[in-house]
């Protein structure tokens, strides 16, 4: 019998006997939903623009983020490891098989539980993806040309010198906090507010551990997604420069059965710049 989930939070123990959190929106199937951050509680997910007016969303919080607990070992922040806490949920939600939708750095989180456990994913949903762990590279200039589709905004000049010095190397904190109207369709109140919050909810120490050595083989990794045959949706967003259209088409071509598309206008949080349009093509590929 499945564990009862009610709205709100609800807590598991993981295989080392930390307590980790989730959060339930909404009725209907459920959608394990992975943050990313990378480490970042889940909170800055919201409910996905409304798709849990059309199924249920269980919204981890990995270990050491949200209403989670610190684990014991640090060590297993790293992403190859976090992947016993995704199965963990999954058989404490009495699942067989579930879909798995993921944002971000935790997309490749998704990709690396689909490639350890591909019976038990229906469905997946990678949302402006991470690529590192498949290793596709992308260029500078390709940053630079989503970038520059962005140069009649009043905000534009600063932020893209700052970008040119991140890329550079020579950054400051103020200038990573100058480039923050990239990740977004469009820099209004709304987002400005989003990123002041997200800014408070990711656990630092963890995220030097998630992509740390060992966490990502991209070889194995390429070749375990050739076999894996459940249908999978990439989302990406028009003008995010961190998961810009042209490294998404390749990572895309992994899949056996997959399909990308491109929400027009969007950046790095498609549901908060068109919820219509985002939950549309979200809740059509999960049925």
């Amino acid at each position: 019998m499945s564990p009862r989930r009610l709205a709100g939070m609800n807590s598991f123990t993981s295989y080392d006997g930390t307590r980790l959190a989730y959060h339930v929106f909404g009725d209907g199937p459920p959608v394990v939903c992975l943050p990313g951050g990378p480490m970042q509680a889940s909170a800055y997910l919201g409910d996905l623009g409304g798709l849990s007016a059309h199924r249920q969303l269980i919204m981890a919080d990995l270990r050491g983020t949200g209403q989670s607990a610190v684990p014991p070992d640090t060590a297993s922040y790293r992403c190859d490891r976090l992947v016993d806490d995704v199965e963990a949920l999954r058989e404490h939600l009495d699942l067989d098989r579930m879909d798995l939708l993921s944002h971000s750095g935790g997309t490749n989180l998704a990709v690396l539980y689909a490639t350890r456990h591909p019976e038990r994913v229906r469905r997946l949903v990678l949302v402006t993806p991470s690529v590192a762990a498949v290793g596709i590279g992308i260029t500078e200039e390709v940053r630079r040309g989503t970038a520059r589709s962005r140069e009649g905004e009043p905000w534009f000049p600063g932020a893209y010198a700052a970008l040119e010095r991140v890329m550079s190397g020579q950054a400051t904190r103020d200038d990573f906090q100058a480039i923050a109207p990239f990740w977004y369709g469009r820099w209004d109140e709304t987002a400005q507010a989003h990123k002041a919050a997200e800014d408070e909810q990711r656990n630092d120490e963890a995220a030097a551990v998630f992509g740390s050595d060992g966490a990502f083989a991209p070889d194995a990794t390429r070749a375990a997604l050739t076999r894996f045959t459940s249908p999978v949706l990439l989302l990406a967003g028009e003008v995010d420069l961190n998961s810009p259209p042209a490294a998404m088409t390749e990572l895309v071509a992994l899949f056996p059965h997959a399909e990308l598309v491109v929400q027009a206008g969007a950046g790095h949080f498609p549901w908060l710049d068109d919820a219509n349009r985002f939950v549309a093509t979200t809740s059509a590929f999960l049925g």
